[in-house]
């Protein structure tokens, strides 16, 4: 994932807002003003949410007939997963290591010493 994807991907999800925006989307596709409808705010402000997340390729607004639907693309976040993937793990190898330090410890002289 180029680091220009991943600071947009990272901004856009940023925003609790569009957050919730992306989560009604993983339900289904939804026009602007079914995603509209549970905030307290404009349409234009809505929508720029939606730019956000269209920037991001997070979303994708398509044309059927007179309703835009707009939908979650996936791709971006299973980039972020991988990019995820490698901090997870140096986490998962850091606490083993600690866990096997810890049970040496447990196994030493009651000192804090291993035996």
């Amino acid at each position: 994932m180029s680091e220009e994807c991943l600071t947009a991907t990272f901004a856009a999800l940023a925003d609790p807002t569009r957050r919730a925006i992306l989560a009604r989307l993983a339900q289904g596709d939804a026009s602007v003003n079914e995603l509209a409808a549970p905030f307290e705010m404009s349409l234009p402000a809505v929508s720029k949410h939606l730019k956000v997340l269209e920037r991001a390729g997070l979303i994708s607004r398509g044309r059927e007939a007179q309703w835009r639907p707009c939908r979650l693309e996936t791709g971006p976040l299973k980039d972020l997963q991988g990019w995820l993937d490698n901090y997870r793990q140096f986490w998962d190898h850091s606490l083993d290591r600690l866990d096997l330090y810890l049970r040496k410890l447990q196994e030493g002289d009651g000192n804090g010493r291993p035996s």
